[in-house]
């Protein structure tokens, strides 16, 4: 009789192919810097030749968040006007805008949603430059676009989107750092800075009992974090199933911040910079309403919180302080789910190419 081989005692365990995957972004992290700059700087420069003076961003779900972050880097460390473009302008009602000398950047992990396949075709004809970030380069939206960037990710089987989605933020910070002539230094520590906070899952572990019967959550942010609040809120949505709202620290004050109590608890999103300083009057209005406040950001915010996540941002640039940022939250919303007796690898109703028109 043939011996059955021993069976892997982490094969039928809850998350696993999730928890893989987040480990794998420190090794993601250094291929981007290591293997894929070249290939970034080429295509930046080949794109900053044609002069762009508009920049649209089209993307979906994570890649949304990826591509507001992008935004903000555009404005920011360029200068340059930038929007979230409409889809459905195009691909609904047929709208035939002039994009001539606009560049527009499809940012989406599959590459083969059809609404994003049909928006860069038509962006194209309409005289865009256009570029699009996947993590395939052999993907529909790689064939229609005039420039393309892999992100390097590797496959992704995982729902919740982990190791795509800061490919991606790593990936654009290099593209818009050589669009403006610069060499994107500032990304050298990530992947040792990303490690260091993958082995802190213990702590993670511990802030998320304080979550597993939680009804609703806010996310609230500032500047280069508020992308990162957003995406928090989907991986807490689309893992644990808890309503999760995602708010800039400014509109919070015009109007949401009145369902804040002390029961519902608050995730700030500290930047260390100018976005973070942003969001101080909206922490003290917080603490003033008694609200149960987790920090996630610098030792000196997380110690006037109830509770936090401390961030190593000393030395950080504010600009790729997201790509860190971003990470205890997504263990944070794995052991959330786990806690619920839930499995973050299946969330129901989800399929991991979501076929948008």
């Amino acid at each position: 009789m043939t011996p059955t081989p021993p069976q892997d005692p982490d094969s039928e365990r809850p998350g696993r192919i999730m928890s893989r995957e987040m480990a794998e972004q420190p090794a993601v992290l250094r291929r981007l810097l290591d293997t894929g700059a070249p290939a970034i700087r080429e295509t930046a420069e080949r794109v900053a030749e044609r002069k762009p003076r508009f920049v649209l961003l089209t993307a979906r779900g994570t890649s949304d968040h990826a591509a507001l972050y992008a935004k903000y880097l555009l404005e920011v460390r360029l200068g340059m006007p930038c929007g979230l473009a409409s889809m459905s302008t195009i691909t609904a009602y047929g709208a035939k805008p002039d994009l001539r000398d606009v560049l527009v950047v499809t940012v989406s992990q599959s590459g083969g949603s059809p609404d994003l396949v049909a928006s860069a075709q038509a962006a194209r004809e309409a005289g865009a430059i256009t570029l699009a970030v996947t993590n395939n380069p052999d993907s529909p939206l790689a064939a229609v676009s005039q420039h393309h960037i892999d992100i390097l990710a590797g496959p992704e089987r995982a729902l919740p989107a982990t190791k795509t989605y800061t490919a991606s933020l790593l990936a654009l910070y290099l593209f818009v750092e050589r669009l403006g002539g610069s060499d994107g230094a500032a990304a050298v520590s990530l992947p040792e800075l990303a490690a260091g906070l993958l082995a802190r899952q213990d702590e993670v572990k511990a802030l998320a009992a304080r979550y597993r019967f939680a009804e609703r959550m806010v996310i609230t942010s500032r500047g280069y974090g508020y992308p990162t609040a957003k995406e928090a809120a989907l991986k807490l949505m689309e893992t644990s199933y808890i309503p999760a709202l995602a708010y800039s620290g400014a509109d919070l004050l015009h109007g949401p911040l009145a369902m804040v109590d002390n029961i519902s608890p608050v995730i700030a999103v500290v930047t260390d910079g100018r976005g973070g300083e942003a969001l101080q009057p909206v922490l003290d209005r917080l603490r003033g309403r008694g609200a149960d406040l987790v920090v996630i950001g610098p030792k000196a915010q997380v110690e006037q919180a109830s509770a936090g996540f401390v961030l190593p941002t000393d030395g950080v640039a504010e600009e790729v302080q997201p790509i860190l940022e971003i990470i205890p939250l997504q263990l944070l919303a794995y052991e959330v789910t786990i806690a619920r007796g839930q499995d973050p690898d299946a969330p129901r109703a989800l399929a991991k190419v979501t076929e948008t028109r």
